[in-house]
């Protein structure tokens, strides 16, 4: 159970708008700052806002848990994480986003679950879900609903919480989650490497198999960087290993803004993808195995997660464009998303296929019976 009190006014009127919404058939478009309305299909409903319902509802720095409200900023749990010494591992993106409120405030943890993105690290420390110990849901019917716990050891039933992550509000507001945190590693080390694309793919899957402190890695454009993060003398004989392989160490004043760039997609990659957007393009996430060897993919993709995770853009989102891409995908052993684009009349997520997609529906049903939460958000018509 997390730690959210039924009669907090902030909750109270939340519930009061999902019933209302549900007995006058209206829609409701959860949002919090709305850094990810990019992400997944357009957005439907009216919006219900959940910044109001924020702060960190307990933290214990020896149990390396942590409680947070949705409307939280991750800029906030993160700075009071910092202060003991602990962190988020898996790097979720801040975003700046299109609006006001979202420059200022950037993500907010309500976001951060329900997107289920995760940066640099994601590969190495593992994604957001499975950091996720417990939740608390506003369902459909304006229930509050508690799943999981506060233990690490909580294996109670069907683990929930954890089915929230990446749903994109589709199965109701998550009012608060708790969150396995991880002390911040003692050391970090940056490198580069002059490599071309199949060769530091094939570099990045030999490290793999090595016990090497390989936390991050990011491959565009003939330059392989990867950070290495954990004890100091892991990190330490690590470097010195990689310089004899060729690999120029880089300063922390350079490579902090890198990473938290490729974090937040304000890299060189992803500025230069924007303007491609803009007249007409999309930027396209492809998920596959992490040995997959380099794929037939448009113009040079941008590498991460040691080969799982590839960015790459197209001039246009035509059928034939979205087909091939996806077939690519497929064909790896993977799948092809949307990522963004202004025209997103394709699908943003490849169609689930049977029986996931009788699952998918069925979930969304037991959650949502009337179907009041961002209609439409995963699967258009849903």
């Amino acid at each position: 159970m997390t730690d959210i009190d039924d009669n907090d006014p902030a909750l109270a009127r939340l519930i009061d708008r999902i019933r209302s919404a549900r007995e006058a058939g209206t829609a409701l478009c959860i949002r919090g700052n709305g850094t990810k309305d990019f992400y997944g299909e357009a957005p439907q409903g009216e919006r219900l806002v959940t910044t109001e319902l924020c702060g960190i509802s307990s933290y214990e720095p020896t149990e390396l848990v942590v409680t947070a409200r949705c409307g939280t900023p991750l800029v906030e749990l993160e700075a009071a994480l910092a202060e003991k010494g602990q962190c988020l591992p898996f790097e979720p993106p801040h975003f700046s986003g299109d609006t006001p409120e979202a420059t200022t405030q950037g993500g907010t943890v309500g976001g951060m679950i329900a997107a289920g993105l995760s940066g640099p690290s994601r590969a190495a420390a593992g994604a957001v879900r499975d950091y996720v110990l417990g939740a608390t849901l506003l369902n459909g019917r304006g229930e509050v609903l508690s799943f999981g716990g506060q233990v690490i050891k909580n294996v109670a039933g069907y683990d929930v919480s954890r089915l929230l992550v990446g749903s994109l509000g589709t199965l109701g507001v998550i009012a608060e989650v708790s969150i396995k945190v991880l002390p911040m590693a003692p050391a970090t080390t940056t490198l580069r490497f002059d490599l071309d694309a199949a060769q530091a793919l094939a570099q990045l899957h030999r490290w793999g198999g090595q016990p090497l402190p390989l936390n991050a890695s990011a491959l565009w454009n003939g330059m392989l960087i990867v950070r290495l993060r954990g004890a100091a003398a892991a990190v330490q004989a690590a470097t010195s290993t990689f310089q004899t392989l060729g690999g120029e160490v880089i300063g922390a004043d350079l490579a902090d803004p890198f990473w938290a760039g490729l974090r937040d997609h304000q890299d060189e990659f992803f500025v230069a993808a924007r303007e491609v957007m803009q007249a007409g393009g999309a930027l396209w996430r492809i998920s596959v195995p992490q040995t997959t060897p380099m794929l037939a993919l448009p113009g040079t993709p941008l590498i991460e997660w040691a080969g799982a995770q590839r960015w790459c853009v197209t001039p246009n989102v035509l059928p034939e464009t979205v087909a091939h891409l996806r077939e690519i995908a497929r064909r790896a052993g993977g799948h092809a998303t949307l990522f963004r684009s202004l025209d997103k009349s394709a699908g943003v997520f490849t169609p689930l296929t049977s029986p996931l997609d009788r699952i998918h529906c069925a979930l969304k049903r037991s959650f949502d019976p009337d179907g009041v939460f961002n209609p439409g958000r995963m699967v258009p018509g849903l």
